[in-house]
């Protein structure tokens, strides 16, 4: 059992490094040429007009939310659907219930009109 952990163990130490001797080579490697053109903003080529300060409507905020609550429960729901057979029925039972608590939220958000796009 152990063992598994230090496999684990390995992986992620291995994955650390990697990140950490990439990240250092980059910086290392880089080009140092400073300049202030560089450092200017990029607007398409063009002189920014006006102020950087909008105020986004929090609908857009709200519908990307919703939009990654009901794609993260396909991750749940794929693996489930896949070993239906062996879970049982109490993992059928666990589903809806799932389902059920999802479709509530949806619901909730249609009449609270968050999914409403004008």
């Amino acid at each position: 059992m152990l063992a598994a952990y230090a496999t684990l163990l390995v992986f992620v130490l291995v994955a650390l490094l990697f990140a950490v001797v990439s990240l250092g080579a980059s910086f290392l490697l880089r080009p140092r040429v400073p300049d202030s053109i560089k450092k200017s903003v990029y607007e398409c080529g063009m002189e920014a007009v006006g102020t950087t300060e909008i105020k986004t409507n929090i609908r857009f905020y709200l519908f990307a939310l919703l939009f990654v609550l009901f794609d993260v429960e396909v991750l749940f729901v794929y693996p489930w659907a896949v070993s239906a057979k062996v879970l049982g029925g109490i993992a059928l039972l666990d589903m809806l219930i799932f389902m059920g608590i999802l479709f509530l939220g949806l619901i909730f958000a249609w009449k609270k009109g968050a999914l409403a796009w004008e």
